[in-house]
């Protein structure tokens, strides 16, 4: 009976010590270049009630040239799809990116990419919102500022529907340009 407590302890202690020591210096400072990464979409408005836009990613450019293929980088919005952000002000923001990491680095601008059901609702008359042809289906903002690692980021979009928003009378359509502005706190860790 001893031997068999004896022999308990022994493989206790060892898978213990492998589990302990089988993580390299590697392993454990993975997360040493990463910071985290929180944005939210709030507007302004005060004549427009109903303003719905197609979500479909919000993202980072890291490379200095914006046609390079790996200048874009995906923060992984978890609230795509059509929302009406015209209710979306200090007290109600639309949480887009949750804590996202990313890599350290420069960050050039942030965008929210569209898709294409994007549209206004007029006195019960729904009307389409052309971002491709006219307006914009990549609205995006500078941020010129260096994303460093262990710190936490919170950035808050806020979109002037206001001013986005405008009639083309020539093709006779709605046209989004939206005019964004954006808040970074920056939380170290």
């Amino acid at each position: 009976m001893k031997h068999l407590q004896t022999i308990k302890f022994l493989v206790f202690t060892f898978i213990i010590l492998v589990s302990v020591t089988s993580c390299s210096k590697d392993d454990t400072d993975s997360n040493a270049q990463l910071a985290a990464v929180s944005v939210s979409l709030k507007s302004t408005t005060q004549d427009l009630n109903q303003v719905y836009l197609d979500i479909a990613d919000v993202q980072v450019r890291v490379k200095q040239e914006k046609s390079t293929t790996d200048a874009w980088v995906s923060l992984n919005a978890i609230n795509t799809g059509t929302h009406n952000v015209s209710a979306l002000n200090d007290d109600a923001q639309l949480l887009l990116v949750d804590y996202s990491e990313i890599e350290s680095a420069y960050i050039y601008e942030i965008r929210i990419v569209l898709d294409d059901n994007n549209f206004i609702n007029i006195n019960q008359t729904l009307f389409s919102l052309d971002v491709a042809d006219k307006g914009n289906s990549t609205p995006s903002n500078i941020v010129n500022s260096e994303f460093e690692a262990n710190h936490l980021y919170d950035i808050v979009i806020d979109l002037d529907l206001d001013e986005s928003i405008s009639f083309n009378t020539s093709d006779n359509m709605m046209v989004l340009n939206a005019k964004i502005s954006t808040e970074i706190r920056d939380i170290q860790y």
